[in-house]
């Protein structure tokens, strides 16, 4: 069990005032001159117009008889203009009653919806100018998955301003920030006496969840806040009300999803102004709503309990949650986790969300930071892997690095970290999230609709989700609304359906994870965010989430071209994607560079006629500028270079740049968003609605990730050509006791067939450790062979029994062994013919055949005879997945190419073309993309003088290039001058 910290709860403080924009003021000026002619114009004309429209005595019959005149009809009109008049006036006043108190929801007025909505968005517009910036922010908490059926009814019954009234209403975003406003002075002057109830301990309570128009969403956290007198008894509430039938059919499944119109029942210490005593203390609550109540109380089936609980020790547990947060202590229920804990809408002893391969698996000495972060692991990997394959091809092409075929095997902290890439890796999510957010804008596209403005997506193993800045209708299938009109939602598993387009630009590539809630991952659009972005925290924290930033910027799969400027820390980062990263030695570097891009990007969407970037990435002309520029600052700016900051993020959202300040400044200028990185490892926003498992990339883990990417790139004076990992005793009096065939079909000799139905998993585990002779982690080898997550106790039986099936040496001792760091390994007596291929291949070119001819043919003639085919070429279909994250692939290749090349040039200097054909020819059945063979096939078939083998041989390249692509200028040289009549000849 991991040591638990004692911790210092994080003082909720006020983000910065929102800097009001043209439009705000805009909006505020034209709903107070729509609320001054609706309520005093209309009345004035009226009376001026047409003055008393009732007649000045009772009608008597014969008056209703008489026909209908102009002046009769007027009368009566202007009577239903004063009573709507009065109607809607009747609105105004509970509305800004409402918003202006802040102790419950305005009341219902009969007969008065649309009447009553119209009031309240005019009422909500005028008082934007009074609403703080923490008013206006969206609450990302209210993101997380959404497991069941979409929201029916986002405006059902809350209830109402005083203690057991609940009519039909909704909040306005003044009076939400009035909530928390009264709940920032109830957390300060919570103690023992503020802990008592209102009404009797016993009384069963419950409240409705308010729904989200012009306000954050509503989170277990807040109301634990404002009703309990502190956030962290959220749980309380949580387990009272989990897995109970809500009124729209769905249940509470995760501390982090509640909706509008809910109902939770309420620890019976719990008090305030919008609870429900029910059922027979609230006569004036609405009838249905009253029944929905009633019928939602009888689902309880642990309501005795919970209360009497509640009853002896609600205000004993506040007590105690003020005395720790005062103390620097953990609340007593938080004092066993596993974990550091940490205030925050979701359950404390819930871990980071697992990776696709969901190990149980120790993971002894791996960091498990990489471990927890899929998306960055999934990024990182396959940027390794292009790194080193192109590491691989350039050694070949170079003459001066002859046998220079192999990418040096990771040691110590870079070979965790690497394991720990293996592990964590999801490139499942990472491929879902690409082609759901390009399918987004090709169907977009084709509909002729705009890209949505996203502030943020949540991704879990079943669905996405996205935030949406506004409103933007219905989305096109198979996408649907999630739980209100600014979020939409997309199972992964109708991925395959979305629309795609080859060449469809990267829509939203600022996206980034920030961390987990509730096994979901956050992913926060940088580009999008209004003005500065800031991070608080202790330096090393704050580091550590810029490097985490900044590499899955630089390496993730859903985005195309792209800057990240990184300017007071990671300087070395920029090895990972140099195309994509660039340091910056300070700000004032960086205030010149953004002030000419920021006017650059201006005149340019000026220009095209484009309103911001993200017109610019759809529609047929994809405009140059549309790729983000992200700066991530991690040093202090002085208030100067602040201001000037903030000035430039103040349009930087429709330009595609973002930017994000790791900063100790509380004040920081144009700062509307605020993010502080805990001790512990959490990230959190408490007016954003936020509290994370961070995702890291820690000082040590940034350093081995770096020098992963450094071996991977060539250089002039690197190292020489390696010696193959297993020196195969070729010369030896006895084979090898295993001996596997895994260049082309799988086959093996000196070992038993296992059980029919062990076989499949034994083979594969054998193959992962043949290819890796400098020993397998125990999880890597887990994670591999069962990328879904396997238990310990599954996972040490097949460990057991794989090392009963290879047996033992004839000294004893196991041939699968377990080195000093625990990972697995095979001894020299289980032999591969990868390892005899490698062997072979070093031999004859840096061994005893590099001096002598006849050598070199004999052990490259060998060699050539053991490519059979591709590697492990009739693997079971939907095992060995673990094959892509593999170069030995590119190095087979490579390493047949080259023994065919240097075989061939043999036979040629001694005027044996047909055997430099023959030799040429087996290689490029397995390396046929390879151009060299096809040269010297061309030279060596040439030198034959058979112009129609010739022909056949450049028939065939030619089939090879396909049409778009066409013949590269050397090959086409190379034919011009071999075969002069090959564009009449072949081509045709």
């Amino acid at each position: 069990m991991a040591r638990h910290t004692p911790y210092t709860a994080p003082q909720p403080r006020p983000l910065p005032r929102h800097t009001r924009t043209v439009g705000d003021i805009l909006k505020a000026v034209l709903a107070g001159l729509a609320l001054l002619v609706l309520l005093v114009a209309v009345p004035g004309a009226l009376v001026y117009f047409v003055g008393w429209p009732l007649p000045d005595s009772v009608p008597s019959l014969s008056t209703l008889q008489q026909p209908i005149t102009l002046t009769t009809f007027i009368d009566v009109l202007t009577v239903v203009v004063w009573l709507a008049w009065a109607q809607f006036t009747a609105c105004v006043l509970v509305e800004v009653k409402a918003a202006l108190s802040g102790v419950g929801l305005p009341a219902h007025i009969p007969g008065a919806g649309p009447s009553q909505l119209m009031a309240r968005q005019l009422v909500a517009a005028l008082l934007l100018l009074g609403a703080s910036a923490a008013g206006l922010a969206p609450s990302l908490s209210g993101l997380g998955p959404n497991h069941e059926a979409p929201q029916r009814n986002l405006t059902t019954a809350t209830a109402q301003q005083t203690p057991g009234a609940h009519q039909q209403g909704a909040p306005h975003g003044p009076a939400q920030h009035q909530h928390r406003a009264a709940a920032d002075k109830a957390g300060a002057t919570s103690g023992p006496d503020a802990a008592t109830p209102h009404k009797s301990a016993k009384s069963t309570k419950f409240y409705r969840i308010q729904p989200p128009e012009g306000r954050h969403h509503d989170s277990l956290w807040e109301i634990a806040q404002r009703h309990l007198d502190d956030g962290r008894r959220y749980k309380e509430i949580y387990e009272l009300n989990k897995d109970r039938l809500q009124p729209d059919g769905s249940r509470l499944s995760l501390a982090s999803l509640i909706r509008p119109g809910w109902i939770v029942e309420m620890p019976g210490d719990a008090h305030g102004g919008d609870l429900v005593e029910m059922p027979d203390e609230a006569p004036k609550v609405d009838r249905d709503v009253r029944e929905q109540i009633t019928a939602y109380e009888k689902t309880s089936t642990t309501k005795t309990s919970h209360h009497t609980e509640s009853d002896q020790n609600g205000g004993q547990r506040a007590q105690q949650g003020q005395q720790a947060h005062q103390g620097n202590q953990p609340p007593a229920e938080h004092a066993t986790p596993p974990a550091p804990s940490h205030p925050s809408p979701t359950d404390r002893t819930t871990d980071p969300a697992p990776s696709a391969s969901g190990q149980d698996v120790p993971a002894v000495g791996l960091p498990e930071a990489l471990v927890a972060a899929p998306l960055l692991a999934a990024g990182l990997l396959a940027a390794l892997g292009r790194r080193r394959r192109t590491a691989l091809w350039d050694a070949a092409a170079r003459a001066f690095y002859p046998g220079r075929n192999r990418v040096p095997v990771p040691a110590g902290p870079a070979a965790d970290a690497h394991d720990a890439l293996l592990i964590g890796a999801d490139p499942d999510a990472v491929r879902d999230l690409d082609l759901a957010l390009r399918g987004l804008a090709c169907a977009l596209t084709a509909a002729g609709g705009a890209l949505p403005t996203i502030y943020a997506a949540w991704l879990t193993d079943t669905e996405l989700h996205l935030q949406l800045a506004h409103t933007a209708g219905q989305p096109p299938a198979p996408w649907s609304l999630g739980q209100g009109e600014t979020f939409w939602r997309l199972e992964r598993a109708t991925v395959p359906q979305l629309p795609q387009e080859e060449g469809t630009a990267a829509p939203y590539p600022g996206l980034v994870s920030l961390g987990t809630l509730d096994g979901a991952r956050l992913l926060l659009n940088l580009e999008a965010v209004p003005g500065l972005l800031s991070l608080s925290g202790t330096p090393t924290a704050r580091t550590a989430v810029l490097s985490s930033i900044a590499a899955e910027l630089a390496t993730n799969g859903w985005s195309d071209r792209m800057t990240v400027t990184l300017v007071g820390f990671g300087d070395t980062l920029p090895a990972l994607a140099p195309t994509r990263l660039r340091h910056l030695p300070d700000v004032a570097a960086l205030l010149e560079t953004m002030d000419a891009e920021t006017e650059h990007r201006r005149r340019a969407l000026s220009a095209a006629g484009h309103d911001s970037v993200l017109t610019g990435r759809t529609g047929r002309t994809q405009h140059a500028q549309s790729a983000p520029h992200l700066v991530l600052l991690g040093s202090e700016p002085s208030p100067e270079e602040a201001q000037h900051l903030a000035e430039l993020a103040a349009d930087s959202g429709r330009l595609g740049i973002g930017y994000l300040l790791a900063t100790a400044q509380s004040d920081l200028p144009g700062a509307n968003w605020q993010l502080e990185i805990t001790p512990e490892g959490r990230l959190v926003a408490p007016l954003l609605g936020l509290d994370l498992v961070a995702q890291l990339l820690p000082a040590t883990q940034h350093d081995a990730v770096v020098e992963l990417f450094t071996q991977a790139t060539p250089t002039d004076d690197g190292p020489g050509p390696a010696a193959p990992p297993l020196a195969v005793d070729l010369a030896g009096p006895t084979p090898p006791a295993v001996y596997a065939r895994i260049i082309g079909p799988y086959e093996i000799s000196g070992l038993d067939a296992p059980e029919a139905e062990r076989s499949a998993l034994l083979h594969e585990a054998l193959a992962l450790l043949l290819l890796h002779r400098e020993g397998v982690h125990p999880r890597v080898l887990a994670s591999a062979l069962w990328p879904r997550g396997v238990t310990q106790d599954v996972h040490d039986a097949l460990i057991a029994r794989l090392r009963t099936w290879l047996g033992n040496d004839p000294d004893g001792t196991p041939r699968l062994t377990t080195d000093a760091t625990g990972r697995l390994a095979l001894t020299p007596s289980v032999v591969s013919d990868w390892d005899v291929f490698q062997t072979l291949h070093h031999q004859a070119t840096m061994g005893a055949g590099a001096t002598d001819p006849a050598v070199r043919e004999h052990f490259l003639t060998d060699a050539l005879a053991l490519a059979r085919g591709p590697l492990l070429a009739n693997h079971p279909e939907g095992r060995y997945t673990w094959l892509t994250n593999e170069i030995v692939d590119a190095q087979l290749r490579l390493l047949v190419a080259e023994s065919a090349l240097a075989l061939a040039t043999h036979h040629q200097e001694r005027n044996h073309p047909k055997a430099a054909a023959t030799a040429l020819e087996s290689a490029l059945s397995m390396a046929r993309t390879d151009e060299r063979l096809w040269h010297e096939l061309l030279r060596a078939v040439h030198a034959t003088g058979d112009t129609k083998h010739l022909e056949a041989v450049a028939r065939r390249l030619l089939s090879h290039h396909t049409p778009a692509r066409g013949l590269p200028p050397q090959t086409q040289a190379l034919l011009d001058e071999l075969l002069p009549t090959w564009s009449t000849r072949v081509a045709n």
